[in-house]
């Protein structure tokens, strides 16, 4: 009988696609593989995509890990980039320590992914050096954004901004609008794009057009995640349609 896994996401509670493409890798993954999933959430306040509810939101990340470690999950997933982003330079390796703890703490000790850190490690396997990045948010955002990437060793070469502060509008965008999107960017020199920075913007569909359009290899801050918590639970990646990184 296969083993089934018990996903954690520690949501922020304006945000409706995590749960939607997070899943649906997972999906993909069970036509391949015989293990199988479920998800369980917990929700952080946060409304609008500004540096204060963004502190204040991670603030609370703490009692989302407690919750879901009552839930004995076997991976969490702590999805809010720009969050992470905003508490200054490497904040993401701090925040996955803390919140690890917190389940040891608990008596069910789980590993911790956040998409800030899943994009920077998922990033390097790829082995990308000069990228180009894709955001719904305002500009100086953005910039924290890039600012947090190149601090890690990536080159910006180019970025999109929406300048979309309102978080459930951010999840209304198209799917497929990073493909056209992309054709926005400077591409020249750059080895890897950047679908989406923010997993609350959609972009599952769009990470392979973009790849088989662009010829250059594409992520996504979902993608990335994904694959991290694949990886952390110590299960094959290899798989069709979500882009350069699940054939590593």
């Amino acid at each position: 009988m296969s083993r089934s896994y018990r996903i954690g996401q520690i949501v922020p509670s304006s945000n409706v696609t995590m749960e939607t493409e997070i899943p649906a890798v997972f999906r993909m993954r069970e036509a391949i593989y015989p293990e199988r999933f479920t998800f369980h959430s917990s929700r952080m306040r946060m409304k609008q995509v500004t540096a204060e509810e963004l502190k204040a939101m991670d603030a609370d990340s703490d009692r989302c890990a407690l919750e879901l470690s009552d839930a004995d999950v076997d991976v969490m997933g702590y999805a809010c980039l720009v969050a992470i982003m905003s508490m200054g330079l490497g904040y993401h390796c701090q925040s996955q320590s803390r919140l690890a703890q917190v389940t040891k703490d608990n008596g069910h000790p789980c590993p911790v992914v956040s998409s800030a850190g899943a994009l920077v490690d998922g990033l390097n396997v790829m082995g990308a050096k000069q990228i180009a990045v894709i955001t719904p948010y305002r500009k100086p955002l953005t910039q924290l954004v890039c600012d947090y990437l190149e601090a890690e060793g990536f080159q910006v070469m180019d970025s999109v901004s929406l300048e979309i502060p309102d978080n459930l509008e951010v999840a209304r965008q198209d799917p497929m609008a990073p493909v056209d999107l992309v054709d926005r960017l400077d591409l020249s020199g750059v080895d890897t794009i950047v679908a989406s920075a923010c997993v609350q913007m959609p972009s599952l569909p769009a990470v392979q057009a973009i790849e088989d359009k662009t010829g250059i290899p594409t992520v996504s801050a979902a993608v990335a995640t994904t694959y991290h918590m694949m990886r952390s639970l110590g299960l094959d990646t290899q798989m069709p349609g979500v882009g350069a990184l699940f054939q590593r």
